[in-house]
This record gives structure tokens, sequence and C-alpha cells, in this order.
């Protein structure tokens, strides 16, 4: 029998919020299908919901023709189900081989964990995917590209009928991505049904057989991979034909002075890192992963120590100490993991836009909650912030949202930011969001604001930035401008050793 996994008339609400609104649709066994649409969409509650960590309101699972109950996420993992989330669902104390069968270790006559039949074991399916772990590494060591493939192997290990992945490239580098996709067509060769969730459209055509739209919670239209294209699926997602998203930014062509210099700056991390940026300047930070970007980032905040070169900011030579000394001094950064640093989750989006500046909303220990209102009403109609309250929890925001909130924080009008780093902004965020932060991005440069822009997309960098900075191994392998810079010459400077 085929396999085969339908949604059926799946209805799911939360407090003001109708995310799922009687969504119907059948994935079949030896296809990839594609799960698109913009944040909010309700992608990731039908995820949740095949997962067993929701419960529909109403409408039915139906696995191989036979209606289901899942009720929480053993009796998905049970019925044959995985998901593959973003948020990783690992023990990082464990070793590779124990998260590949938590549930499952094989023993010895004794009741022994069977250790020389686990790593066998373990060791064939790492070497099928032709990656070079140890499957005695601590899964905590592992950098988070390989944590993201313990995951996919633990799925697979599992030979669950249905597996469904939720942005996994997001840390990969391409040729994991590479190794991922022939993964995944072994999968579908199989006979396995696969359910795809991505927001990059390159990928959707790469990997995909069958493309699902939702919006606004509701299913729009299903479109075969081979017989469309991207403007039209991006039509589909945003009610709009968006144009060409780079060629339509209104940019700023003015730059004030030199507001910072970095010359040889050295830290645990990186070494012999140098570049200059100005008030109103746009410079974007390309390279592979571990490149070195974020841990140059880290170091202007006052993350990571110094311990060599120099940083002179608006001509005197700095070195700061801690975040909050860089925040004081008009640097913010929107760090790469919104959410475990860039968010206090489970605050409401009031809360986080007034954390920055709460020492100037109020004397002593009275705060003036009505300026904390009329900040945060501020960003949410500056950015456009979907919420229907600004006591709203953060984590029940889209990603897209939760980006938003991140901005409206560093750009009120109580506190002077002169340098905004943004570190991955649009990961996992939707195409027409992103075309929103791309104009955002563009006008706080018009604002004066110098904008140090890290991204792995290096479509993005080549078609943002107004100079680029190109980094390999934790040092600068090369710098260009936009007009210059293209994919290869970016890429081959990235590869630089």
């Amino acid at each position: 029998m085929l396999k085969s996994f339908e949604f059926l008339n799946i209805c799911k609400s939360f407090p003001g919020v109708l995310a799922v609104d009687n969504v119907s649709f059948k994935a079949e066994g030896g296809k990839v299908v594609a799960l698109l649409g913009e944040n909010g969409a309700g992608k990731s509650t039908m995820l949740k919901i095949m997962s067993g960590d929701l419960k529909a309101d109403s409408g039915e699972l139906v696995l191989n023709g036979e209606a289901i109950q899942l009720n929480n996420p053993i009796a998905a993992i049970q019925a044959g189900i995985s998901v593959i989330y973003q948020e990783r669902q690992l023990i990082p104390r464990m070793s590779v081989m124990e998260n590949l069968f938590p549930e499952a270790l094989p023993k010895t006559k004794l009741g022994l964990i069977d250790k020389k039949r686990l790593r066998r074991e373990a060791m064939e399916i790492i070497n099928k995917f032709g990656l070079p772990i140890d499957p005695a590494e601590q899964v905590g060591r592992l950098n988070v590209a390989y944590q993201q493939m313990v995951e996919v192997m633990k799925a697979y290990r599992r030979d669950s009928q249905v597996i469904a992945f939720d942005e996994p490239t997001a840390p990969l580098t391409q040729t994991e991505i590479d190794i991922l996709f022939n993964v995944i067509r072994q999968l579908r060769d199989e006979g396995k049904v696969v359910i795809y969730v991505s927001h990059r459209l390159s990928e959707i055509f790469q990997v995909t057989d069958e493309i699902i739209v939702l919006k606004d919670g509701r299913l729009v239209k299903t479109f075969l991979t081979s017989e469309t294209d991207e403007t039209e699926l991006i039509k589909s997602m945003v009610g709009r034909d968006i144009g060409d998203t780079y060629a339509n930014l209104s940019r700023n062509d003015v730059f004030g002075d030199v507001i910072l210099e970095v010359k040889n700056l050295k830290t645990p991390y990186v070494s012999d890192v140098s570049f200059s940026i100005r008030r109103g300047e746009i410079v974007g930070f390309a390279g592979l992963i571990g490149a070195g970007r974020t841990e140059v980032a880290r170091a202007l905040f006052g993350a990571d120590p110094v311990t060599g070169g120099e940083i002179i900011y608006e001509g005197k030579p700095v070195r700061f100490k801690s975040p909050g000394e860089a925040i004081k001094n008009g640097i913010a950064l929107c760090p790469e993991d919104r959410k475990e640093q860039g968010l206090t989750l489970l605050q409401t989006i009031k809360n986080n836009i007034s954390m920055p500046v709460i020492d100037k909303l109020g004397k002593g220990y009275f705060i003036d909650k009505k300026e904390m209102v009329r900040l945060a009403n501020d960003a949410v109609e500056r950015y456009s912030i979907k919420t229907h309250s600004i006591d709203k929890i953060v984590i029940e925001l889209s990603g897209g949202n939760q980006q938003k909130v991140i901005l409206g924080r560093w750009t009120s009008d109580k506190i002077e930011t002169k340098i905004l780093i943004l570190d991955e902004p649009t990961k996992g965020i939707d195409v027409g969001t992103k075309a929103e932060i791309y104009q955002m991005i563009c006008n706080f440069a018009k604002q004066g604001i110098a904008v140090i822009f890290i991204s792995s997309e290096l479509t993005e960098v080549i078609n943002l930035a107004d100079n680029i900075v190109v980094m390999h191994n934790g040092h600068v392998t090369g710098r260009i401008s936009r007009q210059e810079a293209t994919e290869d010459k970016v890429l081959t400077m990235a590869m630089l050793a």
C-alpha cells in the first residue's frame, strides 16, 4: 500500500488568532511535498499538530487511509511520524550514538547497554550519510550543522514513514546541504512521505515534487514544482507581485564620516580583522559557516574579549568590556539566535521593547507604564508587527514578527543607536517579510545609522550592502564594493585559506 499522510479539515485557534483555518491536503509516499507560506501562514502550527505537540481544535489526521490520534510527541513517533525542527531536540551531554538511539539503546543479556553494538549501528548510519562524526563524541561539542545532521539521522534510524523537515538547511554549509538533499531524495525513493518547509525558494525547486501554499492559515493553492516558478509562488504567498526586491529598494547614497575603524582586531576567535564603516553605510560581512563573522560582531559589542588590535569609535580608541557598555555608547546587536539570545520569549512585546531603556522610563522603583505602552505601540505600527495586543507573549509570534520586535527595541526614540549590528536578520523569514526588512535596513542607513549586516545568503549581502568584507577561518580575505561584487568573486574570497 502506498504510504500517505493527510490533513483533513484541520482548524486550530490561539487567543485572538485563527492559526489554521480548515486546511486539507494529502502528501503521498515517493514525493517530497513543500509547505510554503509567509511567517504566520500556519506552517509551524501544522507541523506541531502532526508531531503531537499541539492538538487540532477540529479535523482529522489520516495515516495510510486510517484516522489517527496524536495526543503527544511519543504517540507521533510510535505512529511512524518524525518532525525535525529548527530548534534541536538533542541531549547535549550524551554521545552522538546515544542520541541516535534514545528510546532503543541495545542491551546485553545482563541488561547493560551494549556499547559495541551501539557504536557499530550508529557508525552504519553515519557512514550512510557520509559525515566525519565520531559516534562517541558528545553532541554538545559538535557544531550546529552537525547537531542538525544528528537530528536527521535520528529520524532516519527510526525508519519513520512520515518525515517533516522545518528549515533544515539554516545552519548547514553547501556541502552539508548537498548531503541532506541526497538523503531526502533517498527517503523519497524508498517511498517515505516527506514534507519540507523552507523559505529558500531555490531549495524548493531543487528537492520537491509538489508545493502547498498557505496564507493566513488557509490553503491558497497546490502546485507541481515542475510547472511553476518563483514569481508565481511569491504572488500566491504574499497576495501581490513584489517585483524585483533589491531593485525596488530606496537606498541611502550619501555617507557621513567614518564612525568606526577596526585595525588588526584580535580575539580568541579571530585575528588581524580590519575594516571601517561610515555613518549611513551598510557594510556586509560574507563568509562560510565558521568564518568568524559573528565573533567580530560579539567583540565589537563587548560580548567577547579583545586581545589585540584597535577599535576606534567616533575618533577615540575604545574597548567595551560588556554589552551594557556598548549599548550606552550607541551600539546595538541583533544576534543570530533571536530566540535564545535576542528576546525574552515568555515576556510580552511591550516588555521586550522597553528592556534596553527601562531605566529611562521612570524614577527609582516607579516605571512610567504609559510610556512603555507608547513605545510598544509605536514599534508595532512602524514595523507592521502582526499582533492583536502589545501584551502578547513573544514566543507566540512568527519568526518575522519576532525579528521586528528586536528592531523596534533598538530603534525607539528613547535610545540613540549609532551602529546597528544585524547578524542573520532574515534567517527563517519568508520572502515578503524579507523585502520589508531589507527596506527597513536601508531606512536605518538613511537616518545616518551605520549598519553591519551579516548573512549566510550571498545574494542578500551582495545586493544590500554598500561594501562587503569577506572572511575565512577567522580573518579577512577580501573587500569589495556592491558594484564590483558577484557571487563567484565573493565565494572565491570566502574559500581562500
